[in-house]
């Protein structure tokens, strides 16, 4: 089985686009991939366009590790955001393509079923107005609906710094939805990566009596030593990785300890596979991990 072409298509949504690809192959079987990304749509097609004529036309959609290492370092340039998200997209569609040759669910094709049940929080529940009846209405539809786990960002446009009265509205807003929800239901806290340490540290401070079960991207991804000093600080768990986009990249995370969970986003890291390795080593230096936005064909082809 060959690949003979791929095929790309974007689908706008409230927060971002969604890119989907097809990947095609001589036998009939079609493959589906998709990534979100933030502002570089344009530049993903073009990057899957140059990919396709260089690395991916006449590949073996078995042979994953192979296609994915060639488009990595193939062409001799640093992989980032935007390759490792082509890469992503190409890799999920392949097992996607695996999956229905063989007759059988992606899941087994890595290792079989470790549990029954996969824990799944709700986020973007919160895009309403931004008080604490608002705030508390929707937090109580959503555990209706039956999550038992939400997600939050608080902080408004707070940037490094958040004075002391917008400090006290988030508070506000995070009071409102614990009443909400009841001491049961896990809230996790983020901060999109926005503040200083110190900032960070005292919004902790103010936020743990509604006990908050992690504490998402407290400063700018790129920062270490300041998410050091936040995890020395703070005894709310930390969470990052989304916008780490290679899983070597992770290996001073692990050995600073100062992260609980990380948070790989599938459609960035290079795909499935990538992400499975970097669970087993996550593993091995007792890491959590909490894939970040899956969704899509990983979850929902008609390979599973």
């Amino acid at each position: 089985m060959r690949i003979t072409g791929i095929s790309t298509h974007v689908v706008g949504t409230p927060w971002r686009n969604l890119t989907y690809v097809q990947v095609h192959t001589d036998e009939g079987l079609t493959g589906v991939g998709e990534t979100r990304m933030l502002g570089h749509t344009d530049a993903l097609i073009g990057y899957l366009r140059e990919a396709e004529a260089n690395h991916i036309l006449g590949s073996d959609p078995f042979a994953v590790e192979d296609l994915v290492r060639r488009m990595k370092y193939g062409d001799y340039g640093r992989a980032g955001e935007i390759v490792m998200s082509g890469i992503a997209v190409v890799e999920t569609a392949c097992w996607d393509i695996k999956g229905k040759a063989l007759g059988v669910p992606v899941w087994q094709l890595l290792g079989g079923k470790v549990t029954d049940k996969v824990k799944a929080y709700a986020n973007g529940w919160y895009t309403t107005e931004r008080t604490p009846e608002a705030y508390h209405k929707a937090a109580q539809e959503v555990v209706a609906r039956g999550y038992q786990a939400l997600k939050i960002d608080p902080f408004g446009t707070g940037h490094f710094e958040l004075d002391h009265e917008a400090t006290l509205y988030s508070v506000s807003l995070i009071e409102a939805v614990r009443d909400a929800i009841g001491p049961g239901t896990e809230l996790m806290l983020e901060m999109h990566g926005r503040f200083s340490p110190s900032t960070a540290v005292r919004l902790a401070h103010e936020l743990a009596p509604f006990k908050p079960a992690w504490l998402e991207e407290p400063v700018p991804p790129e920062n270490l030593k300041a998410l050091e000093k936040v995890a020395g600080k703070v005894d709310i768990p930390l969470a990052t990785g989304e916008r780490i986009h290679d899983r070597v990249e992770f290996r001073e995370l692990f050995e600073s300890q100062a992260v609980d969970i990380i948070q790989p986003d599938v459609g960035h890291i290079g795909g499935v596979w990538e992400t499975r390795k970097l669970a087993a080593t996550a593993e091995a230096h007792y890491v959590l991990v909490a894939p970040h936005n899956v969704g899509g064909p990983v979850l929902t082809a008609a390979s599973l």
